[in-house]
């Protein structure tokens, strides 16, 4: 007996003292958070209090678990039926009824980012993408265009971070004379971690002076906590809504479609599918995107950051994971609800190493929106088009949106007849148009992209008014060098480089 005991007492020797390291660094953050939580107003001490407990949890799991959360050799490829094509899910055709299907609906729009990787001040929904339209007109226009044509009654649903929330809340006031019913709910708050202490960094719960860069939105994961505990969850469900269908406010693809929601009401069989993912294929720009896999029996989202190092390249494959997950989600209230309820909302954490200006490095823990599939019942994924993601990251993907490839109809962007083949061309801008305003400068009007296939544009470069661009286009300027493109010029298979030689491709 005492041989069984000393044995386990050396093989559990490392791992008690893991436990007693865990627990000190438990007992340490939940010292400081006391501490951060003494200083808030009487006002905030309620969502502070609220934050912290997502937080706590959160932490928890950060120190329970450690490496990355696949068993490689346990990936599967999902069951043929567990992604249904677009096309067969059009083939069931709509119902006389669709406008009571479409009262059942909700939109949210994840809109917690600020325009800084464009050079913009706010959030990044306020950023002009066509006609002087931002992200955020459009959302509107598209569902105050649902409601006049159904005569339905679709609420748009704003998740807000500490970032966004009063720059928005201010520009609302203008959509008062829309016949769209518009909420917000705001993201928690929570503090960045020392890399090398594991606790906050931030000396009190105050938003200015050195404690800007101390908190953070923690992901849109955060979106069924934040929704529950808002009261804005219970609200809609109360009022008949049954599913949200939630996606980036930068994705100018993602709008309702009616089939795939016909298809979420009329499930077969009595089985409603609680989770529907929005994926479409893989191309070379696409190979960081989350893919669906079959885990353990149920369908999951595989996020790069899961993935063990040295299988990172055959993540990466298009011919293995042939799909991505574009964020476009449609999930029943009900089971947010329930497995709110339950404490059973079970998402990956992820950790994502920053540096603060001063040099500091931080850790903040984030969660993804779509991770929480393996915890809905019946989830689904279904095959869309690519013209169903169409994100606005940065100055190269808001050329494509405002050029002629595309028409603007009711706040939807649609691929123009006139383009010959139905994909988008590439478009690599430098360094130089990065910012909006820089990007914005250099361009006397957006050029003729019809033809376009590939465009690469380095160093100090500008276009007259009326530039076409056709096939292949590079245009290189060197240090020093600056190009003018002419007004008027026609560029087909061309490389432009150094003193604007314009060279045959």
């Amino acid at each position: 007996m005492s041989i069984y005991i000393e044995g386990l007492g050396k093989a559990g020797g490392m791992s008690q003292f893991q436990e007693v390291i865990r627990q000190e660094l438990e007992n340490s953050m939940k010292n400081e958070l006391e501490k951060l939580q003494a200083t808030a107003s009487e006002v905030d001490l309620g969502v502070v209090k609220k934050d912290f407990v997502g937080f706590k949890q959160l932490f928890h799991r950060f120190l329970q678990e450690k490496g990355p959360s696949v068993d490689w050799v346990k990936i599967k490829r999902p069951p043929e039926d567990s992604i249904q094509p677009y096309e067969k899910i059009i083939s069931r055709g709509l119902p006389d009824n669709i406008s009571s299907v479409l009262n059942k609906l909700v939109v949210v729009k994840l809109n917690g980012g600020l325009g800084t990787s464009m050079g913009c001040k706010g959030p990044k929904s306020l950023i002009s993408v066509r006609n002087e339209n931002t992200f955020l007109d459009l959302t509107v226009q598209q569902i105050e265009h649902l409601n006049k044509t159904y005569n339905t009654d679709v609420p748009l649903v704003l998740m807000n971070s500490f970032n966004t929330d009063e720059d928005t809340k201010k520009i609302l006031q203008k959509y008062t004379h829309c016949r769209v019913k518009i909420y917000t709910f705001n993201q928690s708050r929570y503090p960045r971690i020392n890399k090398e202490s594991l606790l906050p960094v931030a000396k009190d719960v105050s938003k200015s002076g050195e404690n800007a860069e101390a908190w953070y939105p923690p992901g849109h994961g955060d979106i069924y906590g934040s929704f529950y505990n808002s009261g804005l969850l219970n609200q809609l469900i109360d009022e008949g809504k049954e599913y949200i269908f939630v996606s980036n406010i930068d994705n100018l693809g993602a709008t309702v479609d009616l089939y795939i929601l016909n298809h979420l009401m009329s499930q077969p069989n009595g089985k409603r599918c609680e989770f529907v993912m929005e994926v479409t294929d893989k191309t070379r720009a696409d190979v960081k995107g989350g893919t669906l896999i079959q885990y353990e029996g149920k369908l999951r989202l595989l996020e790069i950051a899961q993935v063990p190092k040295a299988h990172v390249d055959e993540f990466k494959s298009v011919s293995k994971f042939k799909i991505f997950n574009t964020n476009n989600l449609w999930i029943s209230l009900a089971a947010i609800k329930r497995l709110q309820e339950q404490g059973a909302m079970d998402m990956e954490i992820i950790v994502n190493p920053k540096t603060l200006d001063g040099g500091l490095n931080v850790i903040q823990l984030e969660t993804a929106v779509g991770a929480a599939i393996k915890s809905f019942d019946n989830a689904l994924g279904i095959s869309v088009p690519r013209s169903r993601f169409l994100p606005v990251k940065t100055t190269s993907d808001l050329l494509l949106v405002m050029s002629n490839l595309y028409s603007l109809n009711a706040g939807s962007l649609t691929m123009s007849d006139k383009r010959e083949f139905p994909t988008v061309p590439l478009v690599k801008l430098g360094s130089s148009f990065t910012k909006v305003q820089d990007y914005l400068r250099r361009l006397e009007s957006i050029p003729d992209m019809l033809e376009l296939d590939h465009l690469t544009v380095s160093g100090d470069v500008t276009f007259g008014k009326n530039v076409a661009l056709k096939g292949t286009v590079i245009i290189i300027a060197n240090h020093g060098d600056r190009i003018d493109i002419p007004a008027g010029a026609v560029l087909e298979n061309k490389i432009v480089s150094g003193n604007l030689r314009i060279l045959d491709h």
